[in-house]
């Protein structure tokens, strides 16, 4: 899947780092990976390229077509990681300097924007009426809302599926219907508790750990994972769509598929 859009003006790396950390509201976020500016490329940028993850084959094809800069959800430098700059990060790293090109990364501040973020994006894309945040849990990661009308187990799979082009795991008691949910892209499926004491009826979030599974049979409460790529698609993308509609840049928004 890929989108397209022609510009036909630029804006300099600076100015573009500058508005991004201010729209994103980057200094708010205590996060595992630096949020802006990664690696750095041409001065000028007039080409964009948005995808979820800043693996090679990303790189490889925004090379593929001129891009100044790559605007990623995951991008480089996590916590935890080795420090050293050898194998698969070495050949990341070299491409972009090779080609020139700027990697952006923003995380948790594109999981929580309200406007154009992963969680504010999920619900418009399955149509979840009165998305709101949950606020005892912090930087606005966790949201709830409800549906129009009830819908079974089997429907709300049936509607991810539709929507993420993934089939999610669904682990629950098929018979309870569906109004009111809680969800959290990505990696968030230990929220669940959370979702549970709210009283929602279904918590949706992209991965699964054995642990999920008694947590929502005991607790009695619908869970779908959906997909961590899958939920954090549209976030990105809109990202880049806004930049696009801003700044007349061309952007291209490419998918690299990824089944996790």
């Amino acid at each position: 899947m890929s989108t397209y859009h022609q510009g036909h003006s630029s804006i300099s790396r600076q100015q573009l780092a500058a508005y991004l950390d201010e729209f994103l509201n980057v200094s708010a976020f205590k996060d595992y990976a630096p949020n802006g500016l990664q690696v750095q490329g041409k001065t000028t940028i007039n080409t964009i390229v948005t995808g979820v993850t800043a693996c090679q084959a990303l790189i490889d094809q925004a090379a593929a077509v001129n891009a100044d800069a790559i605007l990623v959800h995951h991008g480089f430098f996590w916590k935890n990681e080795p420090e050293i700059i050898t194998g698969m990060k070495y050949r990341r790293i070299k491409a972009l300097m090779d080609n020139d090109i700027s990697l952006f990364g923003y995380h948790l501040p594109l999981d929580a924007h309200h406007g154009i973020g992963n969680n504010a994006h999920l619900a418009y894309q399955l149509g979840i009426l009165s998305p709101r945040v949950y606020e005892p849990v912090a930087q606005d990661l966790l949201w709830h809302g409800h549906l129009e009308k009830p819908l079974s187990a089997n429907e709300f799979s049936q509607l991810l599926a539709r929507v993420l082009k993934r089939e999610p795991l669904h682990i629950g008691d098929a018979s309870k219907p569906i109004s009111t949910l809680a969800w959290c892209t990505g990696g968030a499926q230990d929220y669940i508790d959370h979702a549970a004491q709210m009283g929602v009826d279904a918590f949706i979030s992209g991965e699964v750990s054995e642990r999920t599974y008694h947590a929502a049979m005991e607790q009695g409460i619908h869970y779908f994972a959906a997909g961590h790529h899958a939920t954090e698609q549209f976030g990105i993308q809109a990202l880049g769509q806004h930049l696009a509609s801003k700044f007349d840049l061309t952007h291209h928004f490419i998918d690299i598929v990824n089944p996790v």
